[in-house]
């Protein structure tokens, strides 16, 4: 299995939880309202996990930042699911590939970079981000 077909299988899978079942590939791509070249799948929101956790696909286009930002309140999870490129972790740089997994604490400053082939994160929030 190659590294896309990885991805498409986490973007059109199925979510099973609490007696539900939710199909991704009825879940809409959506903009990043703040970085350009940037789109969310929103798998589980904190609202369907009573604010346990979040979990969204991170489509970012080859050579698109998904800029410095910090979550105050939320620890994260980045596991890279397709593509390759690099991410900035308060100052500290790190290469990002199929198969990495990126734990960010709360209240740690970060971005990521795509490279030529762009970057799909499969990224979690403990407890939920709104």
């Amino acid at each position: 299995m190659n590294i896309n077909e990885t991805a498409t299988l986490f973007s059109n899978g199925t979510i099973e939880f609490e007696g539900q079942s939710k199909s991704c590939c009825d879940l809409p791509w959506n903009q990043h309202p703040a970085f350009k070249g940037v789109a969310l799948k929103n798998l589980l929101s904190a609202a369907e996990t009573d604010g346990g956790l979040s979990s969204h696909i991170v489509k970012i286009e080859p050579g698109c930042t998904l800029e410095e930002h910090i979550h105050e309140a939320q620890w994260e999870l980045h596991e890279v699911i397709s593509g390759q490129g690099t991410a900035n972790l308060s100052g500290k740089k790190m290469n990002y590939s199929t198969g990495r997994m990126t734990v960010i604490p709360k209240g740690c400053l970060h971005s990521v970079t795509a490279g030529e082939n762009g970057l799909v994160i499969l990224a979690k929030f403990f407890p939920g981000a709104s």
